[in-house]
């Protein structure tokens, strides 16, 4: 996505696009809470071509994306299904277009895409038309084809992403489907005001954690050169972070050419948990919060085999580091709130392990920023 005027070509004094849109995270972060969160904690997106009389009677989502934007709809759906109280299904948009999907009145399709000009995400939106369901799409080019095809887009707001790499593109996602969930919440009048308030409180400290964050990035840079041989990687994580595991294991496969998987914890002891050695680092999503004891079962699993730990904990956790041979702390927030945090060291950990491997981050083998064949 190139159509802007030259805007944000620089690299302002980053190595590559990739970092600088790393670096990048926490101003777009701001930018679109300040967009979005009114005065008096209301959620503002200008939807057009959808009245507030539809979004009450909502029943169904069904997201439709590929690649990262394909993560991002994982995370959105436990948003929506949690604030929202919709159900919510999630398909790859190369998947959707063949399985003849249920049309119902109250049903409306969601497209993710950061180029809008993803082949198989512009047919799943024909797909979807031809069956009268209406169509929202998040896009970071408002005058791409996904923006035009659809009944109405709303901008990610995320500022051009040269880097083939997704990085800030993916949380603005995150940010834009969070609060698109709140904003449904608010339409269905779901959430009482107090807890509203609540969550946009911890919303407006994101920008300044992601800071918090980004100011370490030289331990994780440290870590890099121990895995400039590595073959293989594992991402676990659970609930919010499942998604979160598949983007660290996809973005370390697109930068540094290593293999990597992404894996739901509970999911480990059905198969995966047969490639650990001492060979295999395992990177283990453990915030505060519901899933915090069954991650740290994963961990104690990889262990007892002898693979190596890198662990994303919550800061001032006092068991995880203990048991891990390379640990980061992302600040204390809650679960909701913990993917758009834990998966900026896992950008930082391909990117750096990338540059050490002597590959280049903005330009990988074989990838194209816009996948606009099938």
């Amino acid at each position: 996505r190139i159509g802007m005027k030259g805007e944000g070509l620089d690299k302002g004094g980053f190595d590559q696009f990739m970092l600088k849109g790393s670096f990048e995270q926490s101003g777009v972060m701001g930018g679109i809470i300040n967009e979005r969160i009114a005065e008096g904690g209301k959620v503002v997106f200008g939807e057009k071509n959808n009245s507030n009389e539809f979004l009450s009677r909502l029943s169904r989502i069904i997201i439709t994306s590929a690649g990262t934007s394909w993560h991002a709809g994982l995370v959105g759906k436990a948003y929506l299904e949690r604030f929202a109280k919709i159900s919510t299904e999630v398909d790859l948009s190369s998947e959707f277009r063949y399985r003849n999907p249920v049309a119902e009145g109250d049903t409306k399709v969601l497209a993710i895409s950061q180029s809008g000009e993803t082949a198989d995400t512009i047919a799943s939106i024909y797909e979807a038309k031809a069956k009268f369901i209406r169509v929202l799409s998040f896009v970071n080019n408002t005058s791409s084809t996904i923006a035009r095809e659809s009944n109405s887009f709303i901008d990610l707001k995320a500022g051009p992403e040269i880097g083939v790499a997704s990085t800030k593109a993916y949380t603005a996602q995150l940010m834009n489907l969070l609060l698109y969930a709140l904003f449904l919440a608010g339409v269905k009048w779901i959430l009482d005001k107090d807890e509203r308030m609540r969550i946009f409180d911890e919303i407006r400290r994101i920008p300044d954690q992601i800071d918090q964050i980004l100011s370490r990035a030289d331990v994780i840079r440290q870590w890099a050169a121990d895995f400039r041989e590595t073959k293989d990687f594992v991402f676990l994580g659970r609930s919010f972070n499942y998604p979160t595991a598949l983007e660290g294991a996809l973005k370390l496969k697109e930068v540094s050419y290593i293999h990597a998987s992404g894996y739901a914890g509970g999911e480990f002891k059905h198969g995966p948990i047969a490639l650990i050695t001492d060979e295999v680092p395992v990177v283990c999503i453990t915030p505060q919060g519901e899933i915090y004891e069954k991650m740290i079962s994963n961990i104690e699993e990889v262990r007892a085999r002898k693979g190596k730990i890198i662990s994303i904990h919550t800061e001032g956790d006092e068991k995880v580091p203990g048991m891990s041979d390379y640990s980061f702390g992302i600040p204390q927030c809650s679960e909701l709130i913990s993917p758009i945090l834990a998966v900026i060291p896992l950008q930082l950990l391909a990117y750096y392990v990338a540059v050490e491997r002597g590959c280049e981050p903005d330009q990988p083998r074989n990838l194209a920023k816009s996948v606009t064949v099938e």
